[in-house]
């Protein structure tokens, strides 16, 4: 019998609860403190926990752009395409630095327009445009 588990990405920041608001407002979530244990701000969404923020006063922001050839951890957030000029507009006004985009690209793989951005601590996301339609089956938030 396997036991019954559960995932959530957990991100360091020296201002845990600024960053977990940011990412709160940006996906349409709650914040709030995870249960039995006061270093962890969990982000929670209709579905459940979806990231979670822990307190480091030393946290140092990840180099962006990654040095040559090397890949980084992200977070994606997936949109429809008619909303991803919207999805932009929401992460800047939010605190989010852009970082590059790929505007109209298609790669050969992959069916999805990327813009990529500096979350205020200065964690890597991208929001991905999906072309066929609705990102999750409903919302594209």
């Amino acid at each position: 019998m396997t036991v019954s588990k559960t995932t959530v990405l957990v991100l360091d920041s020296a201002e845990p609860e600024l960053l977990a608001r940011f990412y709160a407002e940006l996906l349409g979530a709650t914040a709030g403190p995870a249960p039995d244990d006061g270093e962890l701000l969990l982000v929670t969404g209709p579905a459940g926990a979806v990231l979670g923020v822990r307190r480091d006063p030393d946290h140092v922001p990840p180099s962006w752009p990654p040095p040559e050839d090397s890949r980084q951890a992200h977070l994606r957030i997936l949109v429809a395409a008619s909303c991803l000029d919207e999805a932009e507009r929401e992460a800047v006004a939010l605190g989010a630095r852009p970082v590059a985009a790929e505007d109209g690209g298609h790669r050969p793989d992959s069916r999805t327009t990327v813009r990529r951005y500096a979350d205020p601590a200065g964690h890597a996301f991208v929001i991905a445009a999906v072309h066929d339609g609705p990102a999750t089956g409903g919302s594209a938030g």
